[in-house]
């Protein structure tokens, strides 16, 4: 699976998500580590070492994501690209 559409609460939820993930310009992930996971809600660690909580639409989602986004964390894939449509982020990996 190299893409996926992740469906968050809200928009504004979804444009958090796209904006800690990935970078256009220098084509970097900012997410360094997932330190928890509360039902739909998604803590993240990212390179600066500041944690931001992301809220998904359900329970679904967030399992989807952690396993989505693990290989990347892990350096085995990397983000190619973000599309924010709405409340819904899809990402690609290489």
């Amino acid at each position: 699976m190299n893409q996926i559409t992740i469906h968050c609460r809200d928009k504004y939820e979804a444009q958090k998500l796209g904006s800690l993930i990935f970078v256009n310009e220098t084509k970097e992930t900012y997410i360094a580590e997932i330190l928890n996971v509360i039902e739909n809600e998604i803590i993240l660690s990212i390179k600066d070492k500041s944690a931001h909580s992301v809220i998904l639409k359900d329970n679904n989602q967030a399992l989807l994501f952690t396993d989505f986004i693990q290989p990347v964390i892990e350096k085995k894939h990397k983000i190619i690209d973000t599309k924010i449509v709405e409340s819904t982020v899809e990402i690609i990996k290489e």
